[in-house]
C-alpha cells in the first residue's frame, strides 16, 4: 500500500480551521500512545528530525515511537498551532512525563510539518528541551489518553 491509497483529512492547503483540526488530531494520536496507529499518519517514506535522531521511513517512525512511549512513563502532551500555510504546519507543544525512576518532566518543543496531497506528515522537524518538575508542579493531570475538551491548552496554562 503506498501512501496515495490514504487519505488522512483534513487535506491540504490548510485554512485556519483545519490546521487547528489537523493538531488536534496529531496530539490525540500521540496521546494513545498507539505506535502503530500513530505511524500511519505519517508517508511511507516519512523523514524526521527529532532532538538528534533521524528518522527515514514510516516503519522506523514507529520503532522510535515505541522506544520513546516505553521511557516516557505516563505521557500526556498538548500541542497548539502556531502557523500554517499550504501544506505546512508550525506547532509548539508540551508533555509532561516520569522516568522509570520517578522523576517527573516536562518537554517543550516546536515542530514544522509538512504533508503530502492526502494529508499524510512526509517531513517532521521537532526541537525539544526537558525541564526537570516535581510533581506537585504538574499541571497535566487528565486521565491517560485523549485531553479532554474543556482541559486547558497551553496559552491557557501559561506554558
Amino acid at each position: 500500500m503506498t501512501s496515495a491509497d490514504q487519505a488522512r483529512p483534513p487535506l491540504p492547503p490548510f485554512t485556519r480551521e483545519s490546521a487547528i483540526q489537523k493538531v488536534r488530531l496529531a496530539e490525540d494520536g500521540w496521546n494513545s500512545r498507539d505506535a502503530a496507529r500513530v505511524a500511519l499518519a505519517y508517508t511511507l517514506e516519512t523523514q524526521w528530525r527529532n532532538r538528534a535522531e533521524f528518522v527515514h521511513n514510516r516503519a522506523e517512525a514507529e520503532q522510535f515511537l515505541r522506544r520513546k512511549w516505553a521511557k516516557e512513563l505516563d505521557y500526556r502532551l498538548i500541542k497548539e498551532l502556531w502557523a500554517f500555510e499550504g501544506n505546512r504546519i508550525a506547532v509548539r507543544y508540551a508533555y509532561e512525563w516520569h522516568d522509570d525512576s520517578g522523576s517527573w518532566f516536562r518537554s517543550y518543543g516546536n515542530e514544522n510539518w509538512e504533508f503530502d496531497e492526502n494529508g499524510l506528515m512526509q517531513r517532521r522537524f521537532a526541537s525539544i528541551n526537558d525541564l526537570p518538575i516535581k510533581e506537585e508542579e504538574r499541571k497535566f493531570h487528565w486521565p491517560l489518553g485523549r485531553r479532554p475538551d474543556d482541559h486547558p491548552g497551553l496559552s491557557e496554562l501559561g506554558l
